[in-house]
């Protein structure tokens, strides 16, 4: 077989694993690695610095190179190397799902017109293949809906509040000191991370375009251990749950957010850095695919995965793997967050007064909101009450509207958070 020369742009943890990973590989001929600092100590064994550039273009505009692999992130200056690297007719194999998310229409599109493909099952789920199946073993399917645990920093920092009843704040710094977090932990703890990989996935799996710009985002940083002990006595656990959902009309439901989901759910059973995706569809029905969702084993098992199919398509076809080709040229319909229908945890500060939570029955009555747990959580030297309220089905609409009016009675001191229930 003749060998698959490669190009790899970003040599961090991801990108050493792809390296360590090829090396058993004696078809994949690894000609050039794009560096920030070339002059970096390298702890890899006989290790050559001479493959190593600090311009990217280098390997981009290399005519030997068949196949780029990207694993640097970042949407700049990434988006314009490999829309160059796909006009100099390479392949590309990426683990970038921010790019993919916000500029995957263009590179999919430029791809096509260039006969070349993208690859990226280590997009979404790390080691946990699921771009290809959806593509390929699945394809007989209509699948309707998509419920995920797909960052595990969240996942992580949520199981040590359950299991230690730590705060948010000293789970995270656990989290950074154990590198599941970084320094600057935004892109993971508010949800944008999740939120590229299931606009991706939904993409695929619903086979319409999914705009990032339209997903519903909220983060884990307003879970208090209080949130987690009275989850707890409900029977739940809290995770940050990726969803994606073809309604009855035809309209899409995607959104990232915090649920409280029922112990006895799958999802409720996957604790530190795993992830997991539960896909529904038909004629498979329910399907659930755990694993590891991050780090460099993991992720180079995909990356290299992708190339390695590449590679064997290559020597027997110009045209490579056209169930890979991404052609969405439908536009998703995507529903606003106050349109969708769910339970509700609703965490409340009132005064300790006769009727606080009478009041609080009969504003959700007139917003069209029927409870069906409410339970009072002592009493607190300024002579305030905790109360949890868990609704029934209601649309998220009403339920803002009810939090509103709550807020204006005099007996109703604070709306301490508000969650989505999963059953």
């Amino acid at each position: 077989m003749k060998a698959l020369k490669v190009g790899i742009i970003g040599f961090g943890t991801v990108g050493t694993g792809v390296y360590k990973v090829l090396q058993s590989f004696p078809n994949v001929e690894i000609i050039k690695i794009a560096v920030k600092n070339i002059n970096k100590k390298r702890e890899i064994e006989n290790f050559d610095n001479n493959i190593l550039t600090d311009n990217p273009y280098e390997i981009v505009n290399n005519p030997e190179i068949d196949v780029v692999i990207e694993v640097a992130g970042n949407v700049d200056p990434t988006f314009d190397i490999l829309t160059t690297a796909i006009k100099n007719k390479k392949h590309i194999v990426t683990a970038n799902k921010e790019l993919l998310a916000k500029k995957g229409s263009e590179l999919f599109k430029l791809a096509k017109e260039n006969n070349v493909i993208i690859l990226y099952e280590a997009a979404v789920a790390g080691g946990i293949p699921i771009i290809m199946p959806v593509k390929t073993i699945l394809c007989a399917n209509k699948i309707s809906k998509i419920a995920a645990i797909l960052n595990g920093t969240t996942n992580y920092i949520l199981t040590k509040m359950s299991e230690k009843e730590l705060s948010y704040e000293t789970a995270l710094k656990q989290a950074q000191e154990l590198g599941y977090a970084e320094t600057d932990p935004t892109g993971d703890v508010e949800g944008f991370d999740a939120a590229y990989k299931i606009s991706i996935l939904s993409t695929i799996s619903f086979n319409k375009k999914v705009d990032i710009n339209k997903i519903y985002r909220e983060g884990i940083t307003k879970i208090t251990a209080q949130d987690i002990k009275s989850a707890k006595e409900l029977g739940y656990t809290i995770k940050l749950i990726a969803m994606g959902q073809v309604l009855e009309d035809g309209k899409i439901d995607v959104r990232v957010h915090p649920m409280l989901v029922a112990r006895k759910h799958l999802l409720a059973k996957i604790d530190n850095a795993t992830n997991s995706i539960m896909l529904t569809g038909y004629p498979v029905g329910d399907l659930v695919l755990t694993g590891a969702g991050a780090g460099a084993e993991p992720t180079a098992s995909s990356v290299v995965g992708d190339l390695l199919v590449l590679s064997a398509e290559l020597e027997s076809s110009d045209s490579p793997l056209p169930q890979a080709v991404c052609n969405h040229s439908e536009i998703a319909d995507q529903i606003d967050i106050g349109e969708t229908y769910n339970e509700y945890y609703i965490s409340i500060t009132a005064s300790n007064n006769p009727g606080a939570i009478g009041i609080i029955g009969t504003i959700c009555g007139k917003n069209n909101i029927n409870i069906s747990t409410i339970m009072q959580k002592g009493i607190n030297e300024d002579n305030t009450a905790e109360i949890v309220v868990i609704t029934e089905r209601s649309k998220e609409a009403d339920v803002q509207n009810a939090l509103a009016e709550l807020l204006k009675s005099n007996n109703i001191k604070n709306i301490n958070n508000l969650l989505r229930v999963m059953n």
